[in-house]
């Protein structure tokens, strides 16, 4: 199995994870109960689903968020304090040794740890006092896809579980659809993917929920195309950043609606209006496509906080495809393995 079956299955996977998980997540949500703040350690393509929880849990749940700093308890030894924390770690092998690292030290702190991982027997997953699996099977491409989205699923369960909201499950019911809706744009990706096969240089912009997409279709890039991709918020890229642009830069977006849209949209026609960009856009929004140099539509009934869990797979698909345009394979990225040891 390659990596463009493993993106194509993440409508299954993402269904059976429902059917398999929603339950032992609503009984660890009630065990841990909601806890006054949360400390994420992950890196990689988990390192940007952490991103997204910073936003889920932060948003829906009202719970303070950070992102943990893993080389002060590997290296420097200078751990912070974690009373009174949920200590999380997310990883698809729950190998890393820094990230061992945060759980040994949560645990001499007495904060609950919980594993959100891919292996259920891995080293993390022994050091938790909870773990959730999320069920993505066996990733053998080395680019993280079907992973990444059950890792964002089991964030977004876990928040619909603490809230207790039926708006909130019944919302993630409807996300192996909306997947299997956002894969029929491959066609349409591929024919786009010709027009790139040049790219050694681009941005990409998303944020609030899609801070999040922003950072993973930037890593798939880079890891697969071997394209200097720098991601930023709409509102960061504004502090300086924007002076990389001019007549022609490719700009790479995810503009959906919600509370950030009005500043994406006013951002994208201010870029494509007077520094005349090249825009590639992933949107629900017509109005807004209609500028894009290549426009991609995902559906328009996506609540914006499961949003990224939708609108990643069209960037997935298209990596895949350039990568194919510029004469190299996607199953065998230079220089990476599918486990890396960090300490």
């Amino acid at each position: 199995m390659g990596l463009r079956d493993e993106i194509l299955e993440q409508p299954t996977i993402f269904e059976s994870l429902l059917k398999d998980q929603t339950d032992r997540i609503a009984e660890i949500a009630s065990i841990i109960n909601k806890p006054t703040g949360i400390f994420i350690a992950a890196r990689g393509t988990s390192d940007n689903a952490a991103r997204y929880a910073n936003y889920v849990w932060g948003a829906n749940n009202q719970i303070p968020v950070a992102l943990a700093a893993p080389s002060l308890f590997s290296i420097y030894n200078t751990p912070p304090s974690l009373f009174g924390q949920l200590v999380v770690g997310i990883s698809q092998s729950g190998e890393s040794p820094d990230l061992l690292a945060v759980f040994t030290e949560a645990k001499r702190q007495g904060s609950q740890t919980l594993a959100i991982t891919n292996q259920s027997g891995s080293p993390l997953a022994k050091k938790a006092d909870h773990v959730i699996d999320i069920q993505a099977g066996t990733e053998r491409s080395i680019a993280a896809t079907k992973s990444y989205t059950t890792q964002l699923g089991v964030i977004a369960m876990l928040s619909a579980a603490w809230s207790g909201r039926s708006d909130h499950r019944e919302e993630i019911s409807r996300i192996p659809e909306q997947m299997a809706d956002a894969l029929r744009t491959e066609s349409q990706l591929q024919i786009f993917s010709t027009r790139y096969r040049d790219l050694d240089q681009c941005v990409m912009l998303g944020r609030g929920f899609n801070y999040s997409t922003a950072f993973e279709w930037s890593l798939k890039m880079k890891e697969l195309s071997y394209v200097v991709a720098l991601p930023y918020s709409s509102a960061d890229f504004q502090h300086g950043p924007i002076a990389l642009v001019s007549e022609g830069f490719s700009v790479f977006a995810i503009a959906t609606r919600g509370g950030v849209f009005p500043d994406m949209e006013k951002l994208l026609r201010k870029l494509k209006g007077e520094h005349k960009i090249r825009l590639f856009l992933i949107s629900d929004s017509d109005e807004l496509l209609s500028i894009a140099d290549c426009p991609i539509r995902i559906p328009d009934n996506i609540p914006e906080w499961l949003s990224p869990i939708i609108s990643i797979i069209p960037a997935q698909l298209f990596c895949y495809h350039l990568t194919l345009a510029k004469g190299m394979d996607p199953d065998a990225p230079r220089g990476l393995t599918k486990v890396t040891l960090t300490i």
